[in-house]
């Protein structure tokens, strides 16, 4: 130990790798940046929980790359003191007491910083199952959860997802029959002479009764479908989960796909 002391770092990992920043307005109605993970970083080695109090050289977890390094200040603990206070703590800290909403990496974090340098850890990193839990689809989220919450307390890490979702406002067109196409464009034809026509019959019947038609009202037609495609997003990705054959990342993008491809095929044969 040298005169200055030790640096204390916080490195902080996304668990969702990217889909939470990608899908979370849809599913929860607000923008979560990331799925936190965390561990601190000390005498040249990183501190984490996930099955147990587990540690390894510093910037080698199976996390890989940190998303961000927050400094935390100096600790002149000595290390050997340091590893005492975290055998004192152990039987709070293992695979069966582990929870994701409550009892999770960021709060084991949270406790070091403040038996190292007397801080918390950053607050939105703490808060983010309150946020998520709190929105109003937080409750569909609980599949997610607990599936995450199972490969993290076995001491695994979530996998990568296979593939991603489609754009929402890429639509996947289908092939169709040409004669199916020919077929389409008659009935198409013959409703729109047929709205004509009672279009007309209708401008008449007001003139000579003496009506005016009252102006249509303006909703914001793109808002309700919106509402609707992320309400039928949610209930595809909590069909899909409770049949347990995915990860959560794999469903959100299978039923985000599913529905986009479901509305082209709608839009192509309107």
């Amino acid at each position: 130990m040298d005169e200055e002391g030790y640096r204390v770092t916080l490195n902080v990992y996304d668990l969702s790798q990217g889909l939470a920043r990608q899908l979370s307005t849809t599913f929860l109605g607000k923008a979560i940046e990331a799925i936190w993970h965390t561990g601190v970083v000390v005498y040249g080695n990183e501190y984490y929980f996930g099955g147990g109090i587990q540690h390894c050289a510093a910037a080698s977890t199976p996390y890989g790359t940190p998303m961000k390094v927050v400094e935390l200040g100096v600790t002149h603990i000595p290390q050997d003191v340091f590893e005492g206070y975290l055998e004192e703590i152990s039987p709070r800290y293992t695979a069966a007491t582990y929870s994701l909403l409550s009892h999770n990496c960021n709060n084991f974090s949270n406790e070091v910083a403040q038996f190292l340098v007397g801080t918390s850890i950053p607050d939105y990193i703490l808060q983010l199952p309150n946020e998520v839990m709190s929105s109003p689809m937080g409750p569909l989220m609980l599949p997610m959860i607990q599936q995450l919450e199972s490969t993290l307390r076995a001491g695994a890490v979530p996998q990568a997802p296979q593939f991603r979702p489609s754009p929402v406002n890429q639509v996947v067109q289908p092939v169709t029959n040409v004669n199916n196409s020919q077929n389409n464009s008659f009935e198409e034809s013959k409703e729109k002479h047929g709205s004509q026509e009672q279009s007309s019959k209708t401008e008449d019947t007001n003139k000579t009764s003496g009506k005016q038609v009252p102006p249509a009202s303006t909703q914001d037609p793109l808002g309700n479908a919106r509402s609707k495609v992320q309400e039928e997003i949610a209930k595809e990705f909590a069909t899909i989960m409770a049949s347990g054959t995915l990860r959560a990342s794999e469903a959100a993008a299978l039923a985000t796909r599913r529905v986009m491809e479901r509305y082209g095929h709608l839009n192509a044969a309107s």
